[in-house]
């Protein structure tokens, strides 16, 4: 092996940040799209011996293959969505059946979607990568997707993009122009950009957690917008209005609970840890909040995800007196 194909393994491993955040763009999926970025780099290894330099980067040719990936996993499968996506508010407590899980967006660590060193780039690609976001993408179809993903989040140029997708600069503009109307439709709500170093922000989040393990009702209506909602996937229910949220938790069955933070989709999250019956604090769910306008706007709790901690840095356990 030589010194170039010794630099240009580097490469590959170097890209696979940026290609398991693509994944998930187009997949939504959190397994998924650490297979895709993982069978990217193989394909890419196996036939490192196929890229012509003369012809474009590394970087293009790879994600030409990433491409393959996506739209041959998307080949028959449902859109994903939000638990608000799929039916109006509910006006009662009942939670219904659960649905499939491939039925909804699922959470990723921040740290295996987020490559930018300068924190201008940083809050843009937090925001190419929020759960909210990433539903809206799915409402567009998967070469479209993949068309809005590449020009307007990765900046691939009109001609760069037409070579990944095997067709002309002009059918990739006319996609993009399709896909951009779609999206506008769907697009979510604007929030705060997650700045974990934002004195503001992080006393917003300390009231979250301090009000939430305390159910103190006026203190979490308080710091919740009047126009909030919460949802718990992978049941369609959801319900909105800060005052009613604070209520649903006071009464929720979760006394003793604690929030631990972290970083899910680039935006403020928590691992929600429940007493066992020794009083042992376990991994429970995971919960991501989005503050808007000063306060916290939405939030989604993932039940059953309690297995998958580990993976966003939590630890396994909180000793009783935490």
């Amino acid at each position: 092996m030589t010194v170039t194909d010794l630099d240009r393994l580097a490469e590959l491993e170097a890209l696979r940040r940026p290609l398991t955040a693509y994944a998930y763009r187009m997949l939504g999926a959190s397994s998924e799209s650490d297979d895709a970025a993982q069978e990217t780099i193989l394909r890419a290894h196996r036939h490192l011996d196929r890229f012509d330099p003369g012809r474009g980067s590394l970087r293009t040719w790879v994600f030409r293959i990433a491409t393959n990936v996506c739209l041959d996993l998307l080949r028959g499968v449902a859109r994903r969505a939000l638990a608000v996506d799929l039916g109006p508010a509910s006006v009662d407590g009942s939670l219904g059946a659960p649905l499939p899980a491939d039925r909804f967006v699922e959470p990723m660590p921040g740290a295996r979607l987020l490559s930018a060193t300068d924190p201008a780039d940083l809050v843009v690609e937090r925001e190419s990568v929020r759960l909210a976001f990433v539903a809206a993408l799915q409402h567009l179809a998967p070469r479209q997707r993949a068309t809005l993903i590449l020009r307007d989040v990765l900046h691939f140029s009109a001609a760069e993009t037409a070579a990944l997708l095997d067709t002309s600069a002009a059918a990739v503009n006319s996609a993009l122009q399709r896909a951009r109307e779609t999206l506008d439709r769907h697009r979510p709500s604007p929030t705060d950009p997650f700045e974990p170093a934002d004195p503001a922000q992080r006393e917003l989040l300390d009231r979250y957690v301090a009000a939430f393990e305390a159910h103190d009702v006026d203190a979490l209506t308080a710091v919740l917008r009047d126009d909030a909602t919460t949802s718990m996937p992978p049941f369609a229910w959801w319900i909105q209005g800060g005052a009613r949220i604070a209520g649903l938790v006071a009464a929720g069955g979760c006394a003793g609970a604690r929030l631990v933070p972290t970083d899910i989709c680039g935006s403020p999250g928590f691992g929600q840890y429940r007493p066992d019956d020794d009083g042992v604090l376990r991994p429970f769910a995971l919960v991501l909040v989005q503050p808007r306008a000063g306060r916290i706007g939405d939030s989604v709790t993932f039940l059953g995800s309690g297995s998958r901690f580990a993976e966003f840095e939590l630890p396994e356990f909180l000793p009783p007196d935490r």
